[in-house]
Order: C-alpha cells, then sequence, then structure tokens
C-alpha cells in the first residue's frame, strides 16, 4: 500500500468510526478516556524509553532548547496527562444538548442541537501530551480524529497511539476513531490536505511556517493561529511589584510555548522605576533584551531593537521592550504587531482595564494576570486542541464546545407552508 492509499484507508476508518462516535453514550466516551488514563499510569517506563529515543534525535539534528523542551516527556508531564484526562471525563458532554427553542407564530417550535464536526486531522510539530489531549478532546465531543505530529516525536507518539488503541478496544469503541499517522514523510501533510469529504476540519498546530504551509494547501477548512506574538503592557497605574511578577511569569516560565509574552510595553511615567529592576531581573535569568531608543538609555545592558523585532514571535528567552507615552499607544502598537493571540494590562486604574478589554483585538484579553493563562485548560476548558484566531467558528482556546457545531431541529404539528 502506498502513502496515498494508506492515508485515504485511514481516511474512510476515521469516517465510519465518526459515525459511531456522534451516538455515543457519554458513559461509553468516559470509559475510554479513563482507560487511556489508565494506560499511560501502566506505561511510564515504556513511554519514557520511547521519548528518549525522539529527544536524543533532536539533540543530534541540533534543534532549538525551546523545541526540545516541548518534546520532552516526564513523569510529572505524563502525570499532567493523566489528570487532563479525568478533568475532561468530569466535564459536561456538549453533545445531543439543546442550545435554544423557540415557538413560531405557526407553532413550529424550532432549536438547535449540538452535534460532533465529524472527522478532524490535526497536523502539529513536538509536543507529545498534545496527542492525547487532541485525542481527548476530540473523543468527548464525539470526532473520530486523525493526528499527524513531527518526524522527530514519532516514537512517542506511536506509543502514544497504541495505548489509545488498546484502550477504545478495551471500552467496545471503534479502534480507528483515534489513528496516529506512523508515516514521517513530509507528503503525508499534502495528501492529507486533500481528503476533502472524509476530513472535515483541519487543525495544525506549531510553527507560523507549518501553519502558512497547511492553510495555503489545504482543500478542508482550517481553524488556525499563526503565531503568538503575546504583549504585556504596565500602565502608569499599575502596582510594580505585580507588573515585575506578572511579566517574568509571562516570559521565563515557558519561552517556546505560543503564549509566552515576547514584547513588554511600559508607560513612560513608571519606565524608569521599573525598567532597571525588571530588566535586571530578565537579564540575570539568560533573557536577551532588545530595547526601543527610551529602553537602552534606561538601561544600556539592552540592544537596540529593529523594526524586526516588533512582530517577532522569539519563543526563547528574548524579549523586545518599548517605552509607550499612553494607553493609546500600547493599543496602536498592539493592533499593528499583534497576532490576536494574548494581551494583557496591568493596571489598578478600573476604566483603564475595561477600555483596554474592549479596544484589544485578541483571543484572550487579561487584567493584571499572565499570558501564560491563554490556554484552555487554565480557563477551565478541561485542555485544548489549539487556540484559533482566525474567529470563524472558535477564537481563543479552542475546547469541547468548539469542537461541535449545531444543526437545527423542528418539532411541528402537521405544518406545510403556504
Amino acid at each position: 500500500m502506498n502513502l496515498k492509499e494508506e492515508l485515504l484507508s485511514m481516511a474512510k476508518d476515521a469516517k465510519t468510526a465518526s459515525q459511531i462516535l456522534a451516538v455515543a453514550k457519554t458513559d461509553l466516551k468516559n470509559k475510554a478516556l479513563a482507560e487511556i488514563a489508565k494506560g499511560l499510569k501502566e506505561n511510564i517506563p515504556t513511554l519514557l524509553e520511547a521519548n528518549a529515543k525522539d529527544v536524543a534525535y533532536a539533540k543530534e539534528k541540533g534543534l532549538s532548547k525551546a523545541l526540545i523542551d516541548r518534546l520532552t516527556l516526564t513523569e510529572a508531564r505524563i502525570e499532567g496527562m493523566i489528570n487532563n484526562l479525568h478533568e475532561v471525563i468530569a466535564l459536561p458532554d456538549p453533545v445531543g444538548s439543546i442550545v435554544k427553542m423557540w415557538q413560531r407564530p405557526n407553532g413550529l417550535k424550532v432549536g438547535r442541537m449540538r452535534i460532533p464536526l465529524g472527522v478532524i486531522a490535526m497536523v502539529y510539530e513536538a509536543r507529545p501530551d498534545a496527542t492525547v489531549e487532541a485525542a481527548a478532546l476530540c473523543l468527548k465531543a464525539g470526532n473520530s480524529v486523525i493526528l499527524r505530529g513531527g518526524s522527530e516525536a514519532i516514537n512517542s507518539n506511536l506509543c502514544l497511539g497504541k495505548i489509545m488503541t488498546n484502550a477504545l478496544i478495551t471500552a467496545g469503541l471503534p479502534e480507528k476513531a483515534i489513528q496516529v499517522v506512523p508515516i514521517t514523510d513530509r507528503e503525508v501533510v499534502l495528501e492529507l490536505l486533500k481528503l476533502e469529504g472524509l476530513i472535515d476540519l483541519i487543525i495544525p498546530r506549531g510553527g507560523e511556517g507549518l501553519i502558512r504551509f497547511v492553510t495555503e494547501n489545504s482543500k478542508i477548512p482550517v481553524l488556525k493561529h499563526y503565531k503568538g506574538v503575546c504583549h504585556v503592557y504596565v500602565d502608569d497605574k499599575a502596582n510594580l511589584k505585580m507588573a515585575e511578577e506578572i511579566c517574568f511569569n509571562a516570559k521565563v516560565q515557558r519561552p517556546g510555548v505560543c503564549n509566552a509574552m515576547e514584547t513588554m510595553l511600559v508607560h513612560e511615567a513608571v519606565a524608569e522605576a521599573f525598567l532597571p529592576v525588571m530588566l535586571k531581573r530578565f537579564v540575570e535569568a539568560g533573557v536577551e533584551i532588545r530595547g526601543c531608543e527610551k529602553t537602552c538609555q534606561i538601561f544600556p545592558q539592552a540592544k537596540p531593537a529593529t523594526e524586526e523585532d516588533w512582530p517577532a514571535e522569539y519563543l526563547d528567552l528574548i524579549l523586545a521592550v518599548k517605552v509607550v507615552a499612553n494607553m493609546d499607544e500600547a493599543i496602536e502598537h498592539i493592533a499593528k504587531y499583534g497576532s490576536n493571540h494574548t494581551e494583557v494590562i496591568v493596571t489598578e486604574d478600573y476604566s483603564r482595564a475595561w477600555q483596554f478589554l474592549e479596544r484589544v483585538d485578541a483571543s484572550v484579553v487579561l487584567v493584571n494576570a499572565s499570558t501564560r493563562f491563554n490556554d484552555g485548560n487554565q480557563l477551565g476548558l478541561g485542555s485544548e486542541i489549539g487556540i484559533s484566531t482566525s474567529k470563524l467558528h472558535a477564537y481563543g482556546p479552542m475546547g469541547l464546545e468548539e469542537l461541535t457545531t449545531t444543526k437545527f431541529i423542528v418539532f411541528g404539528q402537521g405544518q406545510i407552508r403556504t
């Protein structure tokens, strides 16, 4: 069987499985999720062994530290995957719920019912934990899923795929409801993107290059975000100690993820008090500072920023810093260079906080909290399959509800149209 035939077969199997999943009872789906969690727990040594091969290969290839961080599994991260599965089990099943009902003057009762999307294909890089997150959410929302992870994580993903297949069989659900593509050939992605009619939605997750490639070549609808150019604006009414902790967490905790801060904007009235302390702490943590002219005057260790720095998604310990005259200038900067992902204001001015919330266009806008909270699990969605900045169908973290759509249902009593 050649590559095209194998992918076509996988897609057909996924379509068949999706028809069974669409009407599967919640208890049955939850049983499968519990079996996956059990399988992960029982196979931690095997998983770590498979992942070690991927990490070693990534280091040989000279991949970035940030990417290797996303690739690496630890016992703690596997326990996190298990906990996320239990959180998804605890979430209400959206499938079959009635969103709204109303009655027409002719007596027809009209409503909207949540239904699965069908077959979802996810194309992603590095993170093996995303394999389980995506599978769990798709399964609970009644969708079958085809998972095409990066070649750098193939051993981890195949191991996870085997665990999930065994769990589906044990629970009595179609084993093809969750499929991991076993081929690392780059042509796989192009062929998947052609399977219109079998695959209902493509979700790419990874670097901007991958996401643009998928969007430009897909015949199937795509839910996406290109990159996370996330800002924190420190207002002149901010609690500066709070701002310091928020900014440090947003940049340093995990710099290689899409909800890490890439640019820090600081009101000129507090710049001289805030920047020396804040930037010293960043530098001590290994962060390279690229600052505007005013920033460099206040903190001479900073490298001068260029125009290319403002729209940059570094995914690394690099930070662009700009001093702004006021909140209006901060919002203008965000509108010009941001990516509609995550934006933060640190302020104790209630009115200004609301203005920022209303005026800034991003999938998640926060007041006095780290950018790192743009995450499905942190927002109570029970984990996410990705973050959408495209607005069509979903905007922000995509949890269970975002993996469903609605159909109209109508109850009549013999009405005919005249």
